[in-house]
């Protein structure tokens, strides 16, 4: 396959930027970077551009930059939610993926971020909070804190009910309780009546012996 020269005069992510001399093929070059006016063939007549598309190149960048900077200030201090189908004991169907997240974030905050930005090690698979890396530029990185949400509420499950044993323990104890309560009202009424008795008998003696006097 034939390849030519060219001077990039525009950001070609995974090519170069501009004033980037880079070799391409040939009918890539011809249909689609020359007519898009995103290159120019590299002769000694462009090459006097080069410097200005340096220029172009560098204020470019210096704005990408300062715009990324605020930008990863911004998305430390917000929660992203995505909501998810789980099921009841809070086990998730699927998982979430960097273009979930980058979905979300245009949705509920209006800001656009390519999903490449967003640095997942591995799928989001549980739910709750987590942090997520944020590649914003090559010298900027930010996190961003996701807290993924069940669809459906999770049910808490059903306390246990009391075994029929021990409820009839418990009836049992209330009854012997009750028995002793009974037991000791019961002592505590003779008492008095044995004090009573206890009177006329004394009286009758004295009487006697008078008597006998």
């Amino acid at each position: 396959m034939a390849k030519t020269e060219v001077i990039l005069t525009h950001n070609i992510v995974g090519l170069g930027g501009e004033s980037d001399q880079v070799k391409v093929a040939a009918g890539y070059a011809r249909n689609f970077l020359f007519p898009q006016r995103f290159a120019v063939p590299l002769s000694e007549s462009n090459k006097k551009h080069i410097e200005a598309l340096k220029k172009k190149r560098a204020e470019r960048e210096a704005h990408e930059f300062n715009t990324m900077s605020e930008l990863a200030k911004g998305v430390s201090k917000l929660i992203c939610v995505v909501k998810v189908k789980a099921g009841d004991d809070g086990k998730m169907f699927g998982s979430v993926t960097a273009g979930m997240i980058a979905d979300e974030l245009k949705h509920q905050f209006d800001i656009t971020l390519d999903k490449r930005k967003i640095h997942l090690e591995h799928a989001i698979k549980t739910l709750g909070e987590h942090e997520v890396e944020l590649h914003l530029h090559a010298e900027v990185k930010s996190t961003l804190k996701v807290r993924v949400e069940s669809l459906t509420p999770i049910t808490a499950p059903a306390p246990a009910e009391a075994k029929p044993e021990e409820r009839k323990t418990e009836k049992r104890g209330r009854r012997a309780e009750d028995e002793k309560v009974e037991k000791a009202e019961a002592a505590g009424e003779k008492k008095p009546q044995a004090a009573k008795t206890e009177k006329p008998a004394k009286a009758a003696k004295a009487e006697k012996k008078a008597k006998a006097e």
